[in-house]
């Protein structure tokens, strides 16, 4: 009975399956914090390409991108889930039209009321209320972006890649690739609403840098974007009070001596604001930054991420563990992160899951 229970108070990790037919899911897991394994514990099978996944702050309810055919010409869904206790079994509850077309990050409030899409494809991003029973309503708003930049095959017109929710829930920050711009939204959270913040509607970055993800960092004043296109990290300061930008650094994620393609796609910061972590996929690899008291990133280490094309990272709450998930090498790997210089080191045996595209948390 013992060990049962100690099980069953192991934090949960959730990994999606970005397939179609049977190789679709969400896959459940229990993380031992001892010695970071992984032991599944369920699937959940009513879905197609969940690309990416976010989980309410009450842990009560997950939200799944739901797509017959991701980035085809109709418009995609937000699946609602409702946690089945610590079992890692999901019911569904209901789904919402994204409004957009490859529909590929979600965001959840801090209020757990609403829910923010960012659709790639159709350059928009959407906004979705939450029902008392986790459930989701039709879209309370709906943005679409505009413009192009200078890369004629990848910036042809926008594609919102990323939106998140500052740590005072008061804005919510979107990097769409297409036009090198992070837009600035404020978070009505009474109705789930966002408009263009009057402050600064949009910070600009270097033509051809291909903002992708974003991060707060834990102190909420500075903000770190990963270039997917220029392979590079850049730094702005954040003004919580109006929700404005200003640029301080980019620095490279790759070795100076690389020469063939790579782009890079996710960044996490540790808990404790010290070190920053970015994959590139071509490279293959996990950059490892520390994070100064100005907030500038200064490179520790590129490490192999062990796995083809880096697709999503995870830090643990209490920062020792970083999880990585390889999505076309059909792989995650477990790493521990040194707390003293940063460094990461792989533990265990990788999982193996077909395309895995985003690992989510619960305590």
């Amino acid at each position: 009975m013992t060990s049962a229970i100690a099980q069953a108070a192991d934090p949960l990790v959730f990994i999606s399956a970005f397939a179609s037919g049977d190789k679709a899911g969400i896959h459940a897991f229990s993380f031992d914090s001892k010695t970071g394994a992984l032991k599944p514990l369920h699937r959940t099978t009513d879905i197609q390409n969940p690309f990416f996944l976010a989980i309410s702050p009450d842990k009560r309810f997950l939200y799944a991108i739901d797509a017959e055919k991701f980035g085809g010409p109709d418009d995609e869904f937000v699946a609602s889930y409702a946690l089945e206790e610590r079992t890692g079994k999901l019911k569904r509850l209901n789904q919402q039209s994204t409004r957009g077309t490859a529909s590929c990050y979600l965001d959840v409030d801090a209020t757990g009321k609403s829910v923010l899409v960012a659709n790639y494809s159709s350059g928009s991003v959407t906004s979705l209320p939450v029902q008392p029973d986790g459930s989701l309503g039709g879209a309370a708003s709906f943005v679409q972006h505009s413009g192009s930049s200078v890369d004629s095959e990848r910036q042809k017109g926008p594609n919102a890649h990323s939106i998140i929710v500052s740590p005072d829930n008061r804005f919510a920050l979107a990097a769409d690739l297409g036009i090198d711009k992070i837009m600035i939204y404020h978070l009505d959270t009474a109705t789930a609403k966002l408009t263009p913040n009057e402050a600064q509607p949009f910070a600009k970055l270097a033509p051809g840098s291909g903002p992708r993800h974003l991060s707060f960092h834990p102190n909420g004043k500075r903000v770190y974007v990963i270039n997917e296109l220029a392979n590079t990290v850049t730094f702005f300061d954040c003004d919580t009070e109006n929700g404005t930008l200003i640029e301080r650094q980019t620095i490279s994620t790759l070795p100076s001596d690389f020469t063939g393609k790579s782009y890079t796609a996710d960044l996490k910061i540790t808990p404790d604001g010290k070190f920053l972590f970015g994959t590139n996929r071509g490279h293959d690899s996990i950059a490892s930054y520390r994070i100064g008291d100005d907030g500038k990133l200064t490179l520790i280490d590129i490490e192999p991420s062990l796995g083809k094309g880096p697709q999503n990272l995870l830090i643990t709450p209490d920062g020792r563990w970083l999880l990585c998930a390889n999505m076309p090498g059909n792989s995650v790997f477990v790493f521990q992160i040194d707390a003293a210089s940063g460094k990461i080191t792989k533990v265990g045996d990788p999982v193996e899951i077909p395309m895995p595209s985003c690992i989510r948390w619960m305590e």
